[in-house]
């Protein structure tokens, strides 16, 4: 089977760490496949960044069953362009953000999302509701970190992150912990060590649940 992984950002570098999150989440039978989307901005943050990928994303979501992959996974955490995508595409698409919050249900109810930069919060909290999530999100944390800081300055970012993550637990009766984008897999243990709670990385998630989707429904 093959997965497309698709980050609707232009930064290549951080398509090459999303990549090789959902390759080692991926069972043995699985391919994945990282995509950059060229001519987007160099991170989404906020709702005008994610205007300006999407139609990068429908047109990667349109091709991508002709290309030979089997399911599409939108590795944005705000599900840039999801239900446009999922109308374009022959093959199912999943969305970071969708399977990490189905995923942190799933380990206990309620969850906190740790995310980048406050204008992000809004964005978030719009899609948490949309998928009637609302009432199972304790609080979407902004740690004030740009997103290609988590990329390139994990001395920086380290320490933050676990703030945030022992806030989480210790203020807002969190049971679970989401990484809220994209590139902050490689946080996600020290997070959970200093919290004591399960970090769910969207990236592991959605290739978890697009492979399902895909064996369980032919097109």
């Amino acid at each position: 089977m093959r997965i497309l992984v698709f980050n609707p950002n232009a930064t290549e570098s951080m398509t090459h760490g999303i990549a090789a999150a959902a390759k080692a989440a991926a069972p043995l039978d699985v391919e994945i496949v990282g995509r950059t989307n060229h001519g987007a901005p160099a991170a989404i943050q906020g709702p005008e960044d994610g205007a300006a990928a999407t139609p990068g994303v429908i047109a990667a979501a349109a091709a991508a069953a002709s290309q030979g992959f089997e399911a599409m996974v939108i590795a944005c955490f705000d599900d840039v362009a999801l239900a446009e995508a999922r109308a374009a595409a022959r093959i199912p698409v999943v969305g970071v953000g969708q399977a990490a919050y189905h995923a942190a249900m799933l380990w206990g109810g309620q969850f906190s999302v740790v995310t980048t930069l406050p204008v992000s919060v809004p964005v978030i909290e719009q899609v948490i509701s949309g998928y009637g999530f609302s009432a199972h999100c304790a609080h979407v944390r902004a740690s004030g970190l740009p997103v290609l800081v988590l990329e390139d300055d994990p001395d920086r970012s380290t320490p933050v992150l676990i703030a945030q993550a022992k806030a989480a637990a210790a203020e807002d009766g969190a049971k679970a912990l989401v990484l809220g984008c994209a590139g902050m897999a490689p946080y996600g243990p020290a997070m959970s060590a200093a919290s004591g709670l399960p970090a769910v990385d969207g990236v592991a998630a959605a290739v978890g649940l697009a492979r399902t989707l895909a064996a369980a429904t032919s097109r």
